[in-house]
């Protein structure tokens, strides 16, 4: 009987104060500007994370206020853009790429952002920004690296995952009634013909094509046609290797990066900015973003592989076998 009414009381007592109940893993209910660096100055930098895979997906759980990477960096690119007292970005580039057109429009508003704006962006590349991660670099005026940054990977690669051998095995077969010879092209219950290898392997060349396009125009004046093909061949590169190949402008730390900023804003000083629902949580340069980390090892590239539907990525993908 006691226990009944204790566990009655602790009930109500919980009830009416649900009204003020709020989990601080949930974040805040609508982002929230935090200064990383202080200054005097009244004008802002402001640093935007591209963290983990590019995807339309949110990677996140459903109780999270944070959505897929496309509406984080664009939610906030539209609040930059609405500040007057934003006169720069710095672009922190945490990826190994992903999809080819969530990795396209990314690279779209940030030239578009700079377009309406007429404000820098620098990107700056941490520990992995291949692939996907270096063609959104390559819409930044300038690029910095890490001494230990990976990136690189220039080039498309395509996934089709097969399940004939398995349903073989356990004895499915599966029917299909199609319109066309190609209808089904890329289906995981059979082997791919030649054809459709053909087929998509203009894809891909015409993807490949458009990476090099934006990259060519992103390094105008610094990086030729001739100079460029060459090295896009799906490898990655260190930071020194990078530099001397002209796809990074140069190589520093954070420090550089805002000075980087400075620079090209005609500014002296400013403070450092970031938006947030995590106020508790992003309360230094290096502070967690609350995205998906980038891990590079077997267990962190199999969680990716829920969002590794079929398709064509802008992706670093080493064999993790």
């Amino acid at each position: 009987m006691k226990k009944s009414v204790f566990l009655m009381l602790a009930g109500l007592t919980l009830a009416a104060c649900t009204t003020n109940f709020h989990l601080d893993f949930l974040g805040k209910d609508s982002l929230e500007e935090v200064v990383l660096v202080p200054s005097a100055a009244k004008e802002k930098i402001l640093v935007i994370d591209v963290e983990g895979m590019i995807s339309s997906l949110a990677g996140q759980g459903a109780l999270a206020r944070e959505g897929d990477v496309l509406s984080r960096v664009y939610y906030r690119l539209e609040r930059a853009a609405a500040d007057p007292l934003v006169k720069g970005i710095i672009l922190r580039l945490e990826t190994p790429g992903g999809e080819v057109t969530a990795s396209d429009i990314l690279h779209h508003e940030v030239l578009r952002f700079k377009e309406r704006t007429r404000l820098p962006v620098v990107g700056l590349m941490m520990s992995v920004a291949a692939s996907g991660g270096y063609y959104l670099a390559a819409a930044c005026d300038a690029v910095l690296a890490h001494p230990s940054t990976l990136t690189g990977s220039i080039g498309v690669i395509s996934i089709f995952p097969s399940v004939e051998t398995l349903f073989d095995k356990i004895g499915v077969k599966m029917t299909i009634i199609k319109s066309g010879g190609m209808k089904d092209s890329g289906s995981p219950f059979r082997t791919m013909t030649d054809e459709e290898k053909r087929s998509f392997q203009a894809i891909i060349d015409e993807y490949y094509e458009d990476f090099l396009s934006a990259v060519l125009k992103g390094r105008k004046g610094k990086l030729g046609a001739e100079e460029l093909r060459p090295l896009a061949d799906g490898r990655v590169y260190t930071a020194k290797q990078a530099l001397k190949l002209k796809l990074i402008d140069e190589i520093g730390y954070f420090d550089e990066a805002r000075k980087k900023v400075l620079s090209l804003a005609a500014l002296r000083e400013a403070k450092v900015v970031a938006y947030t629902y995590y106020p508790k949580s992003k309360t230094n340069i290096y502070a967690a973003s609350m995205a998906d980390p980038v891990v590079l090892d077997k267990k962190g590239l199999e969680s990716w592989l829920p969002q590794l539907k079929a398709g064509f990525y802008y992706l670093w993908l080493p064999d993790y076998k």
